[in-house]
């Protein structure tokens, strides 16, 4: 039986926790990961440091919610609205933040706990397995 290309897509979305980073959110983060990628130049990362709603303003296609969540630095939302997390890794490092730093803040877990959950294997497979099922 052939599947239907939208509904085996759809079905990523069902994964608790997680964000598959499929063409169409990438078609929607362009511009937010256009801007992460800025910040790899030293006078980018100084402009943006200096003054972020004056940086931002250099970056007419990201959309008001794109904006604020750059500014809010919720990365939660970055990723729901088309942002990968290799890119976005350009403004946590550019805040000083490490990998480990940022990610805990979208677990939701400590630092700590979030460390010893990656160096123990990562997530349990049991639990929550989908969303629609609430398995």
């Amino acid at each position: 039986m052939k599947q239907n290309i939208h509904e085996y897509l759809a079905e990523f979305d069902d994964i608790p926790g997680t964000r598959v980073y499929t063409t169409s959110r990438a078609r929607k983060g362009y511009w937010v990961n256009q801007f992460a990628m800025s910040l790899m130049k030293d006078e980018n990362r100084k402009a943006w440091l200096a003054d972020e709603k004056k940086y931002l303003e250099g970056w007419p296609k990201l959309t008001d919610e794109q904006k604020q969540a750059l500014l809010d630095r919720d990365y939660d939302k970055l990723l729901d609205l088309g942002g990968n997390i290799y890119f976005l890794a350009k403004v946590f490092s550019t805040d000083g933040q490490s990998y480990l730093q940022a990610v805990s803040t979208m677990t939701g877990m400590s630092q700590e706990d979030y460390r010893n959950m990656m160096l123990s294997g990562g997530r349990s497979p049991e639990g929550l397995r989908s969303k629609k099922k609430g398995y």
